[in-house]
């Protein structure tokens, strides 16, 4: 398709004569391009207008030097089994990429690379039993400080950090009881976003209610508070969070098993993250997000994606336009403004700016 630029607040404007169900269109937000591959993509890391990478199963790696003309892969050896769920990059040569899968079973890793996925080093195989990689997150786009959160291991959420490119890890030294069933969501890269001083959020759900972390000393310690999302459930809960600053972020969800939920699952804080209030109503926003990524150089405009397709805020969530309903599993933006997203089967769309 053709990659007709228009300014975002433009975009949103036409979104409004989008049929529902059409086809993606530059006046939807996104331009189809061509991965190369039929797997689920669940991971994306926009780096420039030319430079992105994305992830997804079966030792899915892929990365474009081309502004998306052409995607290549770039395989981990040796990990045809591992399930590649989320990637954060920071140029055309440096990545990490970590893998969802039982600890035990030595399917929770982390590897990195820095010759743009000729080679790759294992960084991090945590065999402890529970965990299981959910997201990854790099601070300011340092590639020597990385985040990486896990499902509960010992009754609290896992979560290490590393000061040194992955050479070596911590593990947080305070984190609040996890309650039952509680966990975070695998399959869009967004549970966890990092901030700036050491500051990090993420999110999480079941049945005791979705809850929100946060961090201001570089992962050692961490804080939950309460979400008042209105659902409850194995299957739901928050799944994606995103701030454009120390104060001001934005976090979705709902229930992955209801993509077309009537109801609105978006929060909204203003102090860190410390307190969080339902965003104004908006059917815009009803349905399941699993993706979540404020704009570069828009600092109020964010966008959501998910099993209800996308849709966009230019004021920090308090109002939405649904832009496009093709189903759609993570987003990520680059600091210049360009952006990819993923989803099922090989999909992968940039923004049409």
């Amino acid at each position: 398709m053709p990659n007709t630029a228009r300014p975002l607040a433009a975009l949103v404007l036409l979104a409004a004569c989008t049929r529902v169900n059409a086809p993606l269109s530059p006046a939807a937000g996104w331009d189809e391009q061509s991965s190369g591959v039929t797997t689920s993509l669940r991971g994306v890391s926009a780096v420039s207008a030319r430079v992105a990478w994305a992830s997804g199963a079966r030792n899915t790696v892929l990365r474009t030097l081309d502004g998306g003309a052409t995607w290549e892969r770039r395989p981990v050896p040796g990990a045809d089994s591992l399930d590649f769920r989320s990637i954060r990059a920071t140029d055309e040569r440096t990545a990490f990429v970590a893998s969802a899968g039982d600890g035990a079973a030595g399917q929770a890793r982390i590897y990195r690379t820095t010759d743009g996925g000729a080679t790759w080093t294992l960084v991090l195989a945590d065999t402890t039993r529970g965990a299981f990689f959910d997201a990854l997150a790099l601070w300011a786009g340092d590639a020597a400080h990385a985040l990486a959160l896990s499902d509960p291991v010992g009754g609290r959420m896992h979560v290490v950090a590393t000061d040194d490119g992955g050479r070596t890890w911590r593990r947080a030294v305070e984190v609040p009881a996890a309650r039952e069933g509680e966990g975070a969501y695998a399959a869009g890269g967004a549970a966890l976003t990092a901030g700036p001083r050491g500051a990090a959020w993420f999110v999480t759900g079941g049945p005791g209610g979705a809850r929100v972390y946060r961090t201001t000393d570089g992962g050692r310690t961490w804080a939950a508070v309460d979400a008042p999302l209105g659902v409850r459930g194995a299957s739901s809960g928050l799944f994606a969070v995103a701030f454009r600053d120390a104060r001001t972020g934005v976090a979705v969800g709902g229930d992955y098993t209801k993509p077309h939920d009537p109801a609105q699952h978006v929060l909204r804080s203003t102090d860190g993250g410390a307190t969080w209030t339902p965003a104004p109503p908006s059917p815009a926003a009803t349905g399941f997000w699993s993706g979540l990524a404020y704009v570069g150089g828009r600092p109020s405009a964010v966008v959501a994606v998910g099993g209800a397709g996308t849709t966009v805020s230019l004021d920090d969530g308090a109002t939405w336009t649904r832009v496009d309903t093709t189903e759609l599993n993570a987003v990520s933006f680059a600091r210049s403004g360009d952006g990819w997203a993923v989803g099922p089967r090989g999909r992968i769309v940039r923004w049409n700016r």
